[in-house]
């Protein structure tokens, strides 16, 4: 599995991921360094996509 690279600053990215997911709520984006995992499974669990997919997704944006 790719690495999630969550660079940049974390509240545009959230905006981002808001904009494309407009299911996902402030609690589904709650992030805290070293938790990538944690965030993952709660957008994979909205989403319905794989880690891999989403990580790809999100090092795009």
């Amino acid at each position: 599995m790719n690495k999630l690279m969550l660079k940049g600053n974390w509240n545009e990215l959230k905006g981002k991921l808001k904009q494309k997911y407009a299911e996902l709520s402030d609690d589904d984006l709650a992030y805290a360094e070293g938790k990538e995992n944690e965030l993952l499974g709660r957008l994979q669990k909205v989403t319905g996509k794989t880690k891999e997919k989403l990580v790809n997704e999100i090092n795009k944006l």
